[in-house]
């Protein structure tokens, strides 16, 4: 539709816009090593709910709930929406909680060495760390995918202009910068999606051809008591909603937020607005099937829309698109870069700031050497996405147990949960093995662990955990 030399152009311009508009305002927000990892009380409700919808809504709702819908239907997308809601939701007490034992906390991970130890911290740390690798690696893949629907553009060439120019503020304001973008990307991203839906309409001639197509093609699609689709759909929302809670981004959001109603309300209604639109993008899927489109269903939307849209949308689908990569990455990017100031701070308390600082930015940089590669092959990095919620899976109830009982130890939750990721990867496929029992995987995952420590509770008489010393253990960045 576009020519290989426009499409660059276009990106180049559209993401040459989003990101000087995070150095022109960092440039005014550069206070301390505090703000640049945590942006501490100092966001609205307002401000939480955008910042939290905008990283909510990456590039995969233009890929992965259509898809689902081919092979779930209804119920496969209804799950799918109430998934990306949940974690907001099940945050808000978490959250509080955090926010009310560790004041000046910043990192999930800050918390489970204190509470839990080295070897808990150590297993938390490469789950996060191999799930949000995951994110940003298929955040970019996304739109290098994306654009080269458009115009036959290298995938590589996609891949550096956005990761570069996301890494440029990101690495240069930190998170105030990508909260910032987030409320910019937000202001493209809703009227785009929207024309997206208005165009979406008038291609498939309104909701009955499709409707009347998937009652003599594929009726199971449209019955929400189809056992596929039930069984997807509860698996959509146990993998994302466990796995929502070991994104650091979020962590940062809890801190950010004004103050405990702000935080509340923010992630209460962003996880509310975020549901509608993985619903909506689903319903391109069923579309997909009702209409007699065949080929790859991880494209069913771009087969549903882009023979029938004009000229202009298609050169609107670039910035759609990057507004929604970028808002996503700069959270990862952000995230892993208070990981790493906290845990070198940690691990070496003389450095100075300037030098945390620099540090935590040329890090992220080599990080992104990996992540482009494996954006420029196209890989479709679902297994690794499935094998990183199975790891959250496992881990979610030992380290947030621990939160609320003080007699759960770092040997208990380190034990369990592996019992829950060896119970996990029993019934786990292998790869290009179809995933008959993924949900049953994801529950041992989860409730093994669950199981196991309230064995070792009733068995075991450990000491009780102060929780005063998690708020003198973890100290302001500044001080």
């Amino acid at each position: 539709m576009l020519t290989s030399s426009s499409a660059i152009l276009w990106l180049l311009l559209f993401s040459a816009g989003f990101s000087i508009s995070g150095v022109l305002y960092s440039r005014h927000e550069r206070n301390s090593l505090e703000d640049y990892v945590v942006a501490r009380n100092s966001q609205s409700t307002i401000a939480t709910i955008l910042t939290l919808l905008a990283t909510s809504l990456g590039a995969w709702i233009l890929f992965a709930p259509a898809q689902a819908a081919t092979w779930g239907g209804l119920a496969a997308i209804i799950g799918y929406g109430l998934g990306a809601a949940s974690p907001r939701w099940l945050m808000i007490p978490l959250g509080r909680r955090m926010r009310e034992l560790i004041p000046q906390g910043h990192t999930l991970t800050e918390f489970v060495i204190v509470r839990y130890g080295k070897p808990m911290y150590g297993l938390a740390l490469i789950i996060m760390m191999f799930y949000m690798f995951i994110t940003l690696a298929a955040e970019i893949t996304a739109i290098a995918k994306l654009v080269q629907l458009l115009a036959p553009v290298p995938l590589w060439v996609t891949a550096a202009i956005v990761m570069g120019s996301t890494l440029l503020y990101t690495s240069y304001g930190g998170l105030r910068a990508s909260i910032f973008t987030d409320k910019v990307q937000m202001a493209v991203i809703v009227p785009l999606l929207l024309v997206l839906l208005v165009l979406g309409w008038q291609a498939t001639g309104g909701l009955a051809p499709a409707i009347e197509g998937l009652q003599i093609k594929a009726p199971q699609l449209l019955s929400l008591t189809d056992p596929v689709g039930v069984k997807a759909g509860f698996t959509f929302f146990v993998a994302i909603l466990l796995t929502g809670l070991f994104h650091q981004g979020n962590w940062q959001r809890v801190y950010s937020a004004k103050d405990t109603r702000s935080m509340r309300r923010g992630f209460l209604l962003g996880g509310l607005f975020a549901g509608p639109f993985i619903f909506v993008m689903g319903l391109f899927g069923l579309a997909f099937v009702g209409l007699g489109h065949t080929g790859d269903s991880s494209v069913a939307l771009f087969s549903v829309l882009l023979g029938h849209i004009p000229g202009w949308f298609a050169i609107a689908l670039i910035p759609l698109g990057l507004a929604l990569v970028m808002s996503t990455a700069d959270t990862t990017i952000s995230a892993v870069s208070s990981l790493i100031a906290v845990d070198v701070r940690r691990l070496t308390p003389a450095i100075n700031k300037r030098a945390l600082m620099a540090l935590s930015r040329w890090l992220i940089f080599l990080l992104a050497i990996p992540v482009m590669i494996v954006a420029a092959q196209g890989y479709s990095v679902l297994y690794l996405f499935l094998l990183a919620d199975l790891f959250c899976s496992a881990a979610a109830f030992p380290v947030f147990f621990g939160l609320f009982n003080r007699r759960y130890s770092g040997g208990m939750a380190f034990f369990s949960t592996l019992c829950g990721l060896i119970a996990g990867i029993l019934l786990f496929p292998e790869p290009g093995e179809k995933p008959t029992y993924l949900l049953e995987s994801f529950l041992l995952a989860a409730l093994v662990p669950a199981l196991v420590s309230f064995l070792m509770l009733r068995l075991k008489s450990p000491v009780h955990f102060d929780f005063s010393t998690l708020n003198t253990a973890i100290r302001n960045l500044d001080d």
